[in-house]
């Protein structure tokens, strides 16, 4: 297993990934897009993007639905206004106020983050924008389609995808709701974001907190 992670490995980190994803944006940066990031690992990728085009940036709260008995696996997920995305079939798995405990569990988690990350604020204008959707990987795509799906009742003018990796399939969905799908890497065997990164970790609260304290004081003295 770590011989098949090492030679899987295509980012030294998620800054690294997100100098790469940026540069792959640049033709966005005349549309004065607005970088939404995905929380947490995505915030670190789209603090690159947002400062290669000097754009607006902010974060997106978004949860996956977890499982019950494996919470690592996801029959949707649910955005910061309640736009709510489930995996086929998945109302048929589960009974309905399993659902319900489990949305409002994670309404509970997105309101945290928007206090704490966030510190309360209102996510920026999205109408009439092109907004650029940022996570450090997109693995079933659950959270992202949930984000989508805020964008468009939000009325983005335009809504891209952009992520360092991606399994083909999901990219090729993807591509089908949104205006541009943006992805690095789609490795043909592709069974964690995890695998494409040397140094992986699980990014805390405090990282995110000063990654958009320090995009603030860049804006401030731009």
């Amino acid at each position: 297993m770590n011989l098949f992670r090492i030679s899987m490995n295509m980012f030294k980190d998620r800054k690294d990934a997100g100098q790469k994803l940026a540069e792959a944006l640049t033709a966005y940066k005349g549309e004065e897009p607005l970088v939404l990031a995905i929380p947490r690992g995505g915030v670190v990728v789209g603090h690159q993007v947002a400062g290669h085009l000097k754009s607006d940036f902010s974060i997106i709260v978004v949860r996956k639905l977890p499982f019950p008995d494996n919470p690592e696996a996801g029959f949707g997920a649910i955005a910061e206004d309640g736009s709510t995305y489930f995996v086929e079939r998945a109302l048929d798995i589960l009974p309905s106020d399993t659902i319900e405990q489990i949305i409002e569990e994670q309404k509970l988690e997105i309101n945290r983050r928007i206090d704490v990350l966030r510190k309360r604020r209102p996510l920026p204008a999205i109408k009439n924008r092109t907004v650029i959707l940022v996570d450090d990987g997109i693995a079933m795509g659950s959270t992202v389609r949930a984000a989508i799906m805020l964008c468009k009742n939000n009325n983005a003018f335009k809504t891209i995808v952009a992520a360092p990796v991606a399994g083909p399939t999901t990219a090729a969905d993807l591509a089908e709701i949104v205006d541009k799908v943006v992805i690095l890497e789609k490795p043909s065997y592709f069974r964690a974001v995890a695998q494409v990164y040397e140094n992986w970790y699980d990014v805390p609260d405090e990282e995110v907190i000063q990654i958009m304290q320090e995009y603030e004081r860049l804006i401030r003295c731009a």
